[in-house]
């Protein structure tokens, strides 16, 4: 405990100024360049966000895009009636009370049935407000116009992000946490040691679906324009699971690796192959699946396992050293031995240039 304690403290001043250097960027950047830093810096949040649930309960969620829109919506209904930071306050609690419905019907099946009903919950949301839209508003989406630029929704996004790492550096050092994890390894057992598995599945859950909520809240602004096609496009849930996936879930840091490449692979496919986009975004799960399956993460860890392991070396720290320079010597020596050539250095030439005379001028006979 006081190793970990000591290097939580060590590790703290270069995050704090990790922090500060990141805030400061908005005003560093280029439009696009800041433009991909909110594409990143919301996945990022998602997939914390996802992974401190998923990530210890090993429950896969697919109702990543039901709670990014019900955020996006709160934002687009109360636009012109509320302030915007009050709106996002009103999108945290419907977030917390909708994870709380849908935790109390949905956290006591498991497996692929969990899978299905997150996936069918987002579809669900998409449809409702489909018909809302036609049948109440009689409209297709709604313009969200407010003054909040890029560089605000930047701020807010690093914000959440920051409290998103701080809520699962604290979750998995805490009771609760580590009672997750349990039923992450066998529920049953859970179950026996006396651990409320239905309590802990539900605060767990609706802490992260409060933060895709949020996420969704913030991101608001910056789509300017809100239908429900955009606002729960299931390809938001699959490129979440793809990218804690692809980083890794032993880690709290592991969705970095798994936002980075896939955020640049993502902007390449869409812009070289658009029409196939999702079907390459498949393939690349397909593969990270395969031939991944404990991410990025699990390749440090062999690689750091390997390198710590004990190793021998017959001649010491130097002894390739002299072999690299007998290796050396030899073909030293081997370039200095005496060589005979008939024709001196031109000969080889002279003789090539008569050979491809004779081919061109054949002699007379």
């Amino acid at each position: 405990m006081r190793a970990r304690t000591a290097a939580t403290a060590i590790a703290g001043p270069p995050l704090v100024l990790l922090v500060a250097i990141l805030a400061c960027l908005p005003w560093l950047l280029s439009d696009y360049e800041l433009s991909l830093a909110l594409h990143l810096l919301s996945y990022l949040t998602l997939t914390v966000a996802w992974a401190m649930f998923s990530g210890t309960t090993r429950l896969v969620s697919l109702a990543t895009s039901a709670f990014f829109g019900v955020g996006m919506y709160t934002v687009a209904m109360l636009v012109k009636l509320m302030p915007l930071e009050a709106i996002f306050a009103v999108a945290a609690g419907i977030g917390a009370v909708l994870a709380l419905v849908v935790g109390i019907v949905t956290l006591r099946i498991s497996g692929m049935f969990f899978v299905i009903f997150g996936f069918g919950l987002s579809e669900m949301m998409r449809q409702l407000m489909v018909w809302w839209e036609i049948n109440k508003t009689f409209t297709m989406g709604r313009y969200v116009r407010v003054n909040f630029d890029n560089t605000m929704i930047y701020e807010h996004l690093l914000g959440l992000c920051v409290l998103a790492f701080a809520a699962g550096f604290l979750l998995r050092r805490s009771r609760l946490g580590i009672a997750a994890l349990v039923i992450g390894e066998d529920e049953t057992v859970a179950r026996q040691v006396g651990i409320d598995v239905p309590f802990v599945k539900l605060a767990i859950f609706v802490l992260s679906c409060v933060l895709m909520t949020l996420v969704g809240a913030v991101m608001a602004p910056r789509f300017g324009f809100i239908n429900p096609n955009i606002a729960f496009n299931p390809l938001i849930s699959f490129q979440v699971v793809i990218m804690a996936l692809l980083g890794g879930l032993k880690r709290l840091w592991g969705p970095i690796l798994g936002v980075l490449p896939l955020i640049a692979l993502s902007e390449t496919l869409e812009v070289e192959f658009p029409f196939w986009y999702s079907i390459l975004l498949g393939l690349v799960f397909m593969a990270i699946v395969y031939f991944l399956p404990r991410g990025a993460v699990g390749l440090i860890d062999d690689a750091w396992e390997r390198l710590g392991r004990p190793m021998e070396l017959p001649r010491g720290y130097t002894g390739w050293l002299r072999d690299a320079g007998a290796g050396v010597a030899r073909a030293w020596a081997w370039l200095s031995r005496p060589r005979t050539l008939p024709g001196g250095f031109t000969g080889p030439i002279e003789g090539w240039a008569k050979r491809q005379w004779r081919r061109l001028v054949p002699e007379e006979r």
